[in-house]
């Protein structure tokens, strides 16, 4: 994270409160990360995902994903909330273009999109990330596994995210070409 966004980002949080109500009010902008694995050529080979207890209590597997701050790059969020879920060590290729391979709307209201998070409407931009180094499960997180693709398409674990992120992690690899 560049020294200008610790200056510039303080006061992005906000109480809890105050969260609720702008979350009642305004699309909130996040970013959605699918951690993977890449084999010499570059190629998909895992891809990472988290056990973490839902908002409902459930136990559910997700992707890194979080809210970009004030004054916060697309850059810079990303890197933030890996470091976050997956811990500094895990040392990920940051993409250079701040572009998504695909934007996911998720609102409120089940059914209005294939997105769904029952705390708000957020706009998320989604990226896929290699991770080089060690990454273990931090601060909420329960764990982190590492799935080649063809076990993670051909078992039940894509039906353990919730909201859209199976969605998500298809179009990410789909995206990367392995499927």
């Amino acid at each position: 994270m560049s020294p200008r966004t610790a200056i510039d980002a303080e006061g992005a949080w906000f109480e809890p409160d105050r969260i609720a109500e702008l979350r009642r009010h305004l699309p909130i902008p996040y970013i959605d990360v699918v951690p993977v694995r890449t084999d010499v050529d570059g190629t998909v080979a895992q891809v990472g995902l988290l056990l973490r207890a839902s908002g409902t209590g459930r136990i559910v597997r997700t992707i890194v994903s979080g809210r970009v701050l004030i004054h916060e790059t697309l850059r810079e969020a990303i890197a933030r909330h890996i470091d976050k879920d997956l811990g500094s060590m895990a040392l990920p290729r940051i993409p250079a273009s701040p572009v998504p391979f695909t934007v996911a709307e998720y609102f409120p209201t089940p059914g209005q999109s294939l997105f769904t998070d029952p705390r708000q409407h957020a706009i998320s931009l989604a990226y896929l990330v290699p991770v080089d180094g060690e990454a273990s499960p931090q601060e909420d997180a329960l764990e982190l596994n590492w799935y080649d693709v063809a076990e993670l398409l051909e078992s039940g674990v894509m039906d353990e995210l919730e909201g859209g992120h199976d969605i998500v992690v298809r179009r990410a690899l789909a995206h990367a070409g392995v499927i």
